[in-house]
């Protein structure tokens, strides 16, 4: 149904994350693997899914419309990992994932992802939030975690498809392939919705 609804388009994932790209695969839809590289800055002002939403939204407006062709089709996403009002970055190396997981460790937290779709003339963006509840995680566990799994690339220093989510997850609300990395149920209604 949505493969019918897309074929006058070129679908374009402007993603480097695999993860990211096999769950679009699910939908059963043609699309190229084009990333677009943008320095991820955001003003000060912007708090929880408006960080989410001007990322994703950055990522789209970066690219040149001359250079692609007119029925091209932009989905850009962006994930952030929020506790206590502030954003928790991608750790820088193998201590700072350690200090991230420690301050996810027994707590709440939000996984917030934007996605926008552009075309030639119109663009669309929406967000989707997933709570994640955290056990206790012991010292032992993180550095094991993060030796072995090296979650360099991830928002708040862990996969949910890993190790540290199988033992490391209590609960979740919310969508859990967000977590993954791209609401597809959302990702797949505003396909539909927007071609």
């Amino acid at each position: 149904m949505l493969a019918e609804k897309l074929k006058n388009y070129k679908v374009i994932l402007a993603s480097q994350s695999p993860r990211r790209q096999n769950l679009l695969k699910e939908l059963n839809i043609d699309f190229d693997v084009m990333p677009v590289d943008v320095d991820e800055v955001f003003p000060d002002n912007l708090k929880h899914k408006e960080i989410a939403l001007y990322l994703s939204e950055l990522k789209a407006k970066a690219f040149d419309f001359k250079q692609l062709c007119e029925n091209c089709l932009i989905i850009t996403s962006d994930t952030i990992v929020w506790l206590d009002g502030k954003i928790l970055q991608k750790p820088n190396d193998f201590e700072d994932a350690v200090r991230i997981l420690k301050t996810l460790s027994g707590r709440m937290h939000e996984v917030i992802t934007g996605v926008t779709f552009r075309t030639i003339d119109k663009m669309h963006s929406f967000h989707c939030i997933t709570k994640v509840y955290f056990k206790n995680l012991t010292e032992e566990e993180i550095r094991w975690y993060v030796e072995h799994y090296k979650p360099y690339d991830k928002a708040g220093a862990y996969g949910v498809q890993e190790w540290i989510g199988y033992l490391g997850i209590e609960k979740i609300e919310g969508s859990y392939l967000n977590v993954v990395g791209l609401p597809v149920h959302l990702v797949y209604e505003a396909l539909l919705q927007f071609a």
